[in-house]
Parts: C-alpha cells; sequence; structure tokens
C-alpha cells in the first residue's frame, strides 16, 4: 500500500488448507491495480510469494469475475483463457 490510509480497517481471512477444500471458488478482481498479479496467481509459478497461485492446484472449480483492467495482462499473454 503506497500509505497507511490505504491498508484496510477490515478484512475476512482465512487459512490456505481451508479454501482448498472448498468446491467451488469466487476469485474477484478490479482496477488495473491487480492485472499483474491476477496474472500471476492463475498463469505465473506457484509460490509462497502469491498465494493465490496455488488455486492453479485446486479441483474443483474457480470462477474469476474481473473487470477489463483487472483482465488486461491476461487479455494480452493468454487471450485464449477468457470467457465473457
Amino acid at each position: 500500500f503506497a500509505s497507511i490510509d490505504e491498508v484496510p480497517k477490515k478484512a475476512i481471512t482465512m487459512g490456505i488448507g481451508t479454501i482448498m477444500k472448498a468446491k467451488k471458488i469466487l476469485l474477484i478482481a478490479n482496477g488495473k491495480g491487480k492485472a499483474e498479479i491476477l496474472e500471476k496467481s492463475l498463469f505465473g509459478d506457484v509460490t509462497p510469494e502469491v498465494p493465490a497461485s496455488i488455486l492453479q492446484f485446486f479441483k474443483g472449480e474457480v470462477v474469476v469475475c474481473a473487470d477489463e483492467e483487472a483482465l488486461s495482462v491476461i487479455l494480452e499473454k493468454h487471450p485464449e483463457a477468457v470467457t465473457k
């Protein structure tokens, strides 16, 4: 975050183990600031530095809902992966 004022005051968290036991996951991303990390999460190396990258091993269904700005890197590098 650029400043302390941008840090969320509240959040809901869940452990990765619990998330991986789900039947379906909804991943929501909004804005240009999420474009690079969304692409790394879905197409990059699976690494602790990008916790959402573990979803590449998820056995259930992952639904990604994102605006065009958040999808911009994926649209550029992996256009075949996007359905509208």
